[in-house]
This record gives C-alpha cells, structure tokens and sequence, in this order.
C-alpha cells in the first residue's frame, strides 16, 4: 500500500492537499491490473472539510478495488473558484501519474458528499468549461469519467443549502455567481454518468436537490442512477458505527448502510459499458 499525502498548488490557491490510499499490485495475482480511483470530496458546507467523510469512505473504495484519494480543498474564506481548481488539480495528479498508482486513465471518479458533492458535481458539468481551460487546464487531464454524490447540495434556487453558498460565493455573491453555480443549469450532453444518494426527508439539504440534477441529466440523455432512502438524517456518510459522531446514534442506520455496495455495483456496470 502506498499512503501519502501531496500538497496542491493552484493559481489560486496552495493550501489544498490530496491524501492517498494506494494498493499495490502482487505479482502473484496480476503485476499489471489497472484499477479505478476515486477522488472523495468530504462535505462541510465549504467552511471544512468532513473527517467521517474522508479516510472511512476512502478505506471502503479500496475495499471494492478501487485507489483512492482525498482531497482536503480549500474552504471559507476562500471562495469560488478555488475549491473548483484544486479538484482540477487533483483529477490531473492522478491521471498523471496513473501508471505509478496502477490506475485505469479512463476509470477516474469524483465522489463528493454534500458541499463536497456541489464541488464533484461542478467539475463534472464543467470539465471543459472555459472558466477552467482560461486558466490552463486541458480538459482531457481533468475530465471525471464517472460522479457519485452523496446527498449534495446542487441548486441555489429555491431549495438551496444557503449557509454552503454564501461561504463559497463570499462578497461575489449576485444572481449571476448564483446562476452560475447553480448545477442544474450547467448539465451539459458531456457530463459525466452519475450515481447519487439522499435521504427523502434530509432536512438540511432537501432531496430536491438530487432530483433537479437528475432531470437535468435525463433531459440531456446522460445515464444515472438516483438512491432514495425513506428516513435518515443529513450528513451520514458510511450510515455505520463507524463515521457516526458519539452523540448522533440516529446517523447509523443498516437500511442506508447498503449504498456503497450499490455503488460499487453502479460502478462496475458503467464501466462495463462505457
């Protein structure tokens, strides 16, 4: 196992760092297997960045052969697009170096929860955006094959998570900013599949939200596939004992516990496909 963390240095930033979780390939099962990373976003309402959303959803990619990577982005008082560059950056450092990860250039994934999903979710819809190739990128460097999200916040319409855009926006917060992270709208035909999960009756990011991509995505013919859990409180991450805070027993729950198999099983068949 290969385990490091790499500090990431954009034109906006230097605080970013990617941490990854990196298995070795055996010569006595295959010297040569390729493998799908996941790049995880943690949420935080873009004022921090998750810790139950970090290290245990990375262990459990690799539990499914996946590499992974998270990425710790910078969040308030840093504003939008930093985050948005340093993700960029990171989906480059992995494709880069992928021969040294022993990971498949076309299996790159962005999974993000929460802020850390509107932040996955953005580089998706704007992989070859010019607000990113204006500042150097080259969209076949930074392009997610692949998105997960887990109940994220994606519109800054009527069912907005505000707290999460007015720590990204800042002082830059008009209709137009707003619009223009408002994720619904930026779907594009070259948006990546995707696969998502929330909770019916979150009640800090309503489910509104993953509705909205989803028809946005239909609309444009890309496929997903959209989980929605009965009951269940916001911020879950693995639904276990172990990303449940001490004093937030009703984060654990076996019903949602199931959506990193289904996950893994999504994950599998898109890129039987594709």
């Amino acid at each position: 196992m290969q385990y490091f963390t790499e500090k990431l240095t954009t034109s906006l930033s230097q605080d970013a760092t990617l941490t990854g979780y990196v298995m070795d390939n055996s010569l006595e099962i295959d010297s040569q297997r390729l493998r799908p990373a996941v790049i995880v976003c943690p949420g935080g309402g873009y004022r921090f960045t998750s810790d139950k959303e970090a290290e245990p959803i990375a262990l459990k990619m690799n539990s499914f052969g996946c590499q992974s990577f998270v990425l710790r982005y910078s969040c308030a008082p840093a504003q939008y697009p930093t985050a948005l560059f340093e993700l960029a950056t990171a989906v480059k450092f992995v494709r880069q170096r992928a021969a040294k990860f022993h990971v498949d250039t076309q299996k790159i994934v962005v999974l993000g929860f929460s802020a850390g999903g509107h932040l996955a979710a953005n580089l998706a819809t704007k992989w070859d955006h010019p607000e990113l190739t204006e500042a150097g990128f080259v969209p076949a460097e930074i392009k997610p094959n692949a998105l997960a999200l887990g109940y994220p916040v994606i519109t800054s319409g009527a069912f907005a998570h505000e707290d999460s855009f007015k720590a990204l926006l800042g002082e830059k917060m008009t209709e137009e900013s707003l619009n223009q992270v408002s994720l619904e709208k930026q779907v594009t035909e070259q948006t990546p599949p995707a696969f998502i999960w929330t909770i019916d009756d979150d009640a800090t990011v309503p489910v509104e939200n993953s509705l909205l991509y989803v028809r946005a995505l239909k609309k444009v013919g890309i496929s997903c596939e959209l989980h929605i859990f009965a009951h269940g409180v916001h911020g879950m991450s693995l639904a276990t004992k172990e990303t449940a805070p001490l004093d937030r027993p009703e984060q654990i729950s076996g019903l949602v516990a199931v959506w990193p198999e289904l996950f893994a099983h999504w994950l599998e068949e898109i890129f039987k496909r594709n």
